[in-house]
């Protein structure tokens, strides 16, 4: 399961958490201009917008599960099990396959008003990248600096949805996860006033968030971020900006053997992003290393045409004091 969210300072800023039990051998990839983007059932792109992002590659195609292009778009793809739905190719439709459409997208479009009339000529394909892999379920979170929509495609065809609180997480559906908010109005970043009639002690800090969700469910986690992310408050220089972003993620961190799925299996924090997608900046943490890493995609030859990956540093680096 995942969350992912945007944040706004002096510049935009999105990304995600990864929770799984296992890693398909993550890579930060870099997709430039010119690196050829090839699709199941259409012709492929052969210049297109960069972006950044983190995925598995296999046979030299990048899988991206979040990604950032060079105008400011970014797009992350949260585990969506049960509800997504996959349909025959059609004629006259845009026929693209779930591990296509981030790049697909990110290498066409500028911003979320032309994501959105783009998608709406999408035909979601059921055709896997490998016989042997099976198709994830997913649903989407699209964003830019001015505005941010969900993208679900369900049983009932493709729904867009505008996203006011720029957070996703997974089950249930976006408009039931809203509604969900309704629950918790009387949060407040203020202690609660007493209206008892009589004298109480107000015997802790913090007391007006009282109710607020701790456990790990996807209903429980949105509700949790988009809490933290709609009252967090940052300066606007990069470092302050970046470093709020991962408090915001890290309160719904996922650590090892508190969501168990098998035997010895455990649901975990892979790995955070942020990124300035403004600035085309990507940062990570992973779960045995808290310290943040960064890959700047404009380091690169952005008009090359060979994908550019780095391994993550998933080893702790602790800097002694003394």
């Amino acid at each position: 399961m995942c969350t992912a969210a945007t944040y706004k300072t002096k510049d935009f800023y999105m990304g995600r958490t990864l929770d799984y039990e296992r890693s398909y051998g993550d890579n930060i990839l870099v997709t430039p201009r010119n690196y050829p983007i090839r699709f199941k059932c259409r012709e492929p792109l052969t210049h297109h917008y960069a972006m950044i992002g983190m995925g598995a590659m296999m046979e030299n195609t990048p899988l991206y599960y979040e990604a950032f292009n060079e105008k400011g778009l970014g797009m992350c793809g949260l585990n969506f099990v049960g509800n997504c739905a996959f349909f025959p190719e059609a004629e006259g439709k845009d026929n693209i396959a779930q591990y296509e459409l981030i790049p697909w997208l990110l290498g066409t479009c500028e911003n979320v008003s032309q994501a959105r009339e783009k998608l709406q000529n999408l035909n979601l394909v059921g055709i896997p990248f490998l016989p042997s892999l099976p198709i994830a379920q997913l649903h989407w979170i699209v964003a830019d600096a001015n505005d941010c929509i969900t993208l679900e495609i369900t049983a009932d065809g493709l729904h867009i949805y505008d996203n006011p609180v720029g957070v996703l997480t997974n089950n249930p559906p976006f408009p039931y996860q809203m509604f969900n908010l309704n629950n918790y109005r009387h949060l407040s970043i203020d202690n609660p006033e007493n209206t008892f009639g009589t004298d109480l002690n107000a015997y802790s800090r913090g007391m007006g968030g009282m109710g607020l969700p701790g456990d790990l469910s996807s209903q429980s986690r949105f509700v949790k971020v988009a809490f933290t992310k709609l009252n967090s408050l940052s300066g606007e220089d990069e470092m302050s900006s970046v470093s709020q972003f991962f408090h915001i993620l890290g309160s719904v961190d996922q650590q090892r053997g508190l969501c168990k799925l098998g035997e010895g299996e455990f649901e975990i924090t892979l790995y955070t992003c942020c990124c300035n997608v403004t600035r085309g900046i990507y940062y990570y943490t992973t779960y045995d290393n808290h310290q943040i890493t960064a890959v700047d995609m404009h380091h690169e030859n952005l008009d090359g045409c060979e994908l550019i990956a780095y391994h993550p540093i998933t080893e702790q680096q602790i800097r002694m004091q003394n």
